[in-house]
């Protein structure tokens, strides 16, 4: 394999990465609701 093929793969497997990472920190931190219904009734939380 030429080293402009490496290169490439290697760029390649880092966009990749950083695309994930980002993606994964999205979902983590993205607003959501809980809702809940126990002996005391329901209650709901959001944290957005």
């Amino acid at each position: 394999m030429s080293r402009n093929g490496l290169y490439a793969v290697v760029a390649i497997l880092l966009v990749a990465i950083v695309g994930f990472g980002i993606y994964t920190y999205q979902q983590q931190t993205r607003p959501g609701i809980e809702v809940r219904v126990d002996e005391q009734g329901i209650s709901i939380d959001g944290n957005g």
